[in-house]
């Protein structure tokens, strides 16, 4: 099949699809399309940028046409799923865009914002409800939403939604979810737990790959440059000097990482903002509109990021510091070459990283290039570390629960004042030998 036109779609799905300019579909639109329009459960590995969000809207949408478009209030026929504000945001964006010739309502739910409007939202009911896992279930929980009208189940980003914990969530949204219904189950790699998810919840599911698991874009052109820790930041400012560098997405490890880059970054003038997980919902949404439109040319984010973001035009991704999970690697590259475009990739791998480049090597079965030093920084630049150097796994830091002991007032999660508090009571109440003493004192 070379066409949409081939694939049978309805014909006011198929006239926004034509409005919108495409023509050719993706691999993975051209492989899933048929079979979900066949009723048939997928489990899909494919790419971030592949164009799997229209491969499971398009067909989506052609069944509610098919199938009547009454809704029920506080109820929803369609249910996906996705482990990010940005990413469900995106989502129904892209419903609302395919839906445009059909009497579709579409609603979004995500923490980070007011419930009570959420709440008014669904009080009618809609086809499509794109939610994040936990906020869903609050509104489960609360009787502003049902789940029991559910007809298909969409699953997107899997494996980041376990990396994130939502796996118990998942469980007790499927739940509540009827059991005769069409489930679709997204993932960029396929690590035993998804698949153990897809033999759980999917019913004799066809399987769609369209690239090898845990493989890189193949249009985006890897470079890693070896520097120490204390020079990244010029290293990083020679980088954006690049006229090439159009947009560039820079990702650190952490949120306070991220602040820090961002903060150096606009003291030399360089135009910068911040995405990450203590951002409101607000100043994400302001900043991802600066970088789409152009106006804020460089956006530094966390792994959060990594499949929030689908934003054509970024020339450069570069990797201020490794990801520590091999598949994060493919996700944050995955940003850039969007659309049938190239893309540059660049990691900036300080010697305490060296496993993390070599973990990503292995798992994506690509050895990066070394790159050369940018202009001026030559002598910044550490030399090439011998390829069979063994290099042991970083510690990372101490893991603290933050949870006091029960009943306690001063355990590791009080706050500043139960702290303080108590501290005051130590110094009021006296020890046990004090009080001996006492005693002693008032018998004499």
């Amino acid at each position: 099949m070379t066409h949409f036109t081939d694939l049978n779609l309805h014909k006011q799905v198929l006239k926004a699809v034509t409005a919108e300019g495409y023509e050719t579909p993706t691999p993975i639109q051209a492989q899933a399309i048929p079979y979900l329009l066949d009723r048939r459960d997928l489990l899909g590995i494919a790419q971030t940028g592949t164009g799997k969000t229209a491969a499971f809207a398009l067909p989506t949408l052609d069944h509610l046409v098919q199938a009547g478009q009454n809704r029920r209030p506080k109820s929803t026929k369609v249910l996906v799923l996705a482990p990010t504000r940005e990413l469900a945001g995106q989502i129904a964006e892209s419903f609302q865009t395919y839906s445009k010739y059909m009497d579709c309502v579409t609603q979004t739910v995500f923490g980070g914002v007011k419930i009570n409007r959420q709440i008014r939202a669904l009080e009618k009911g809609c086809h499509v409800l794109v939610a994040t896992p936990g906020r869903l279930l609050d509104l489960v929980n609360q009787g502003a939403v049902t789940l029991g009208d559910v007809e298909i189940l969409i699953l997107d980003e899997a494996d980041q939604m376990l990396d994130m914990g939502f796996i118990h969530d998942l469980r007790k949204i499927i739940a509540r979810v009827p059991d005769q219904r069409q489930t679709l189950l997204f993932s960029a790699t396929m690590p035993k737990d998804i698949s153990d998810l897809a033999q759980k919840y999917l019913s004799d599911p066809v399987r769609v790959s369209v690239a090898p698991e845990s493989t890189t874009a193949e249009r985006v052109t890897q470079g890693v440059i070896h520097v120490a820790n204390n020079d990244k930041l010029q290293i990083l400012g020679k980088l954006l000097d690049d006229p090439d560098v159009d947009r560039a997405l820079v990702f650190t490890r952490t949120k306070h990482g991220a602040d820090k880059v961002v903060r150096k970054l606009m003291a030399k003038k360089y135009p910068a903002q911040a995405i990450h997980g203590n951002k409101s919902q607000s100043q994400r949404l302001k900043a991802l509109a600066a970088f789409k439109s152009g106006d804020c040319r460089i956006l530094v984010a966390t792994d959060i990021a990594a499949r929030g973001i689908d934003i054509d035009g970024i020339s450069h991704v570069i990797n201020f510091e490794m990801p520590n999970v091999p598949e994060q690697y493919v996700h944050r590259i995955g940003r850039t070459a969007r659309a049938g475009r190239d893309g540059i990739s660049i990691s900036l791998v300080a010697e305490d990283e060296l496993y993390y480049l070599r973990d990503i090597e292995k798992t994506t079965r690509v050895e990066v290039d070394v790159l050369p030093a940018p202009e001026g920084c030559e002598e910044l630049v550490l030399p090439t570390p011998d390829p069979n150097l063994r290099v042991r796994k970083p510690k990372g830091p101490a893991r603290r629960s933050g949870r006091p002991q029960r009943g306690s007032r001063n355990g590791p999660g009080a706050s500043g004042e139960q702290v303080s508090k108590a501290k005051q009571r130590s110094r009021k109440r006296p020890g046990k030998n004090q009080r001996r003493r006492d005693r002693e004192k008032a018998k004499a």
